[in-house]
């Protein structure tokens, strides 16, 4: 019955959807309203029960998620200032993610599609991530490059058009934020990692000397692996001949390793296929190094820049909704067999 109703649902221009995302520690909600203004955005995380544990404990989020997600979703309503029956569609994070969080979200989504008789949209993260920049700016449009990086993808990406990717390239090994979280360890910094590797990172400045990660090899590829892999062996290698460690030179110099080669790849992008848009997304991006040195590059390479605020970087419901109403105006609905899944592919 429910898919004989949404079969025969119609589009509108400027639907209200309510967006929710569940893929890690934060739970959240969001009303956007035709895929470009937000009406509200609600986070709950379960952060700080995870510091003790130097990360994410997926049994701990997924327990957070049963008792937070139908407060989130309610005062997202409410801050919207509507009603259930004015929600046009539910769009969900299906992936990629921690599966037992992300079969929360997916589970109420249903419950709510199917009770309201709207359709469900499955959404992918990766992709929320690259439509926040759609909520910075409504004007924006294809084509642009987009920079993604965060906890679990790093990769440069041409958006031909709303709904079709080239991705130029990828982390051949660990992503961008993994590697900031495995070197906060090594440092002794306590989780969430990115954070205060930067927080660090102000102290100290570029003394280490680092691999620049396929700097030279051309192409869009990264390789993080090998640049913790020496920061692990600098700092064990210091211990072991009883020599002081600088820490903040450490993060600093690790940061730039890191951030800088981004950066370039990103500005040769643009030239190379000719586009004179950039965006970024995802968590690494609420970095103000990286914020900062891409906002000059853009500058310098006569590049307009589409940034969104910090918030709009790091995981929220909001990104997801953009990139719903993208779905939603495709026509891509789900129906109740939808499933969580722990990784997809990008496309």
């Amino acid at each position: 019955m429910y898919a004989e109703k949404i079969k025969d649902y119609t589009i509108k221009k400027d639907a209200v959807i309510l967006a929710i995302e569940s893929s890690c520690d934060e739970t959240a909600a969001s009303v956007i309203k035709g895929g470009r203004k937000i009406l509200s955005s609600e986070i709950m995380s379960s952060c700080l029960e995870h510091v003790r544990f130097g990360g994410v404990v997926p049994e701990i989020a997924s327990r957070a998620h049963t008792t937070a997600i139908s407060l989130v979703v309610e005062k997202a309503i409410k801050s919207a200032n509507i009603t259930l029956s004015d929600i046009d569609a539910v769009a969900v994070t299906y992936g990629s993610g921690l599966l037992g969080a992300l079969l929360v979200g997916v589970s109420y989504a249903k419950t709510l599609a199917y009770s309201l008789g709207v359709p469900l949209i499955p959404v992918s993260h990766i992709r929320g991530h690259l439509s926040a920049a759609y909520l910075e700016n409504e004007d924006l449009k294809p084509p642009f490059i987009s920079l993604l990086a965060s906890g679990g993808h790093t990769a440069i990406i041409v958006v031909k058009d709303y709904d079709d990717y080239q991705i130029l390239g990828g982390t051949l090994d660990d992503a961008v934020g993994e590697a900031f979280d495995k070197v906060a360890r090594v440092l002794g910094l306590s989780y969430p990692g990115g954070p205060n590797v930067e927080n660090l990172a102000r102290q100290g400045a570029n003394a280490v000397k680092l691999p620049k990660m396929l700097k030279g090899e051309g192409g869009y590829n990264f390789s993080y692996s090998g640049l913790k892999t020496a920061v692990i062996n600098y700092v064990h290698g210091k211990d072991q001949k009883g020599e002081v460690v600088n820490k903040a030179d450490v993060a600093h110099s690790f940061q730039c390793s890191a951030l800088d080669i981004l950066i370039e790849k990103t500005i040769l992008a643009t030239k190379e296929y000719g586009v004179s848009t950039v965006t970024a997304g995802g968590g690494v991006v609420a970095n103000g190094y990286l914020r900062e040195n891409l906002t000059c590059a853009c500058q310098k390479a006569g590049v307009k820049l589409v940034l969104p605020p910090k918030w709009l970087c790091t995981d929220n419901a909001a990104m997801i909704g953009a990139e719903g109403y993208i779905q939603y105006q495709k026509g891509n609905f789900a129906d109740l067999s939808l499933n969580a899944v722990a990784r997809i592919n990008f496309k």
